[in-house]
């Protein structure tokens, strides 16, 4: 599928180097048209740096990965209010929290459901805020893969979705309609809060498996 990625920093090149690998075509744009072109150079041969105008042309899937404070202005770069992502998959990729304190910076509701008001009729799903760049691509066993969480509405974004993360290497776990996205996005906060505290945040979560849970409960 084509890829379009609205980003230009670190994980938005991250995620492109692994997905032009899988064979997908890419954009990339961002409200900095040389910092877009530094970003496609940076993937390889298969990104092309796109001014902001075409770009929702020439993406299936779009992938937001900007910062909290420029989501919407980016959004409206690309014509979101405006209608052109109406119909396309988009994932967001926000982390719109406080990386000192762990504090949610949107007051009420999310950023994905931020995102699905500026553009206009996107399918938006709430995607790959947990881990960083430095996760991808996974290439280790597949049942110790890290678990991507989904939250979104549309069934065939989802699909699109599941399959970019397959790509990473990640395996995909739908866990709610785009109501749910702000318990990810709060998930994010809690992380960030034990990593402030001095902790790893992997053990911070209990250890369960759903077999044993299941046959426990059933």
């Amino acid at each position: 599928m084509n890829v379009g990625i609205l980003g230009t920093g670190d994980l938005a090149v991250t995620l492109g180097r692994v997905w032009a690998a899988a064979g997908h075509p890419l954009s990339v744009t961002g409200r900095n048209g040389r910092r877009a072109d530094e970003a496609a150079g940076r993937i390889g041969h298969a990104a092309a740096p796109v001014a902001p105008a075409g770009f929702a042309a020439r993406a299936d899937v779009v992938v937001v990965a900007l910062p909290w404070e420029g989501l919407e202005t980016g959004l409206s770069l690309v014509g979101g209010p405006r209608g052109a992502l109406a119909g396309k998959t988009v994932l967001d990729c926000t982390n719109p929290v406080d990386y000192g304190t762990g504090t949610l910076k949107p007051a009420t509701g999310s950023a994905a459901e931020l995102v699905a008001r500026t553009a206009a009729g996107a399918h938006v799903v709430k995607a790959l805020h947990l881990f960083a760049g430095a996760s991808w691509p996974y290439e280790g066993p597949r049942d110790t893969a890290p678990v991507v969480a989904l939250c979104g509405d549309e069934a065939s974004a989802l699909d699109h979705a599941a399959a970019l993360v397959r790509d990473l290497g990640g395996r995909a776990a739908v866990v709610g309609g785009l109501d749910g996205s702000r318990q990810l996005e709060e998930a994010a906060g809690f992380v960030m809060r034990v990593v402030a505290a001095g902790h790893n945040p992997r053990f911070a979560v209990p250890d369960v498996d759903p077999a044993a849970l299941r046959a426990a409960t059933g």
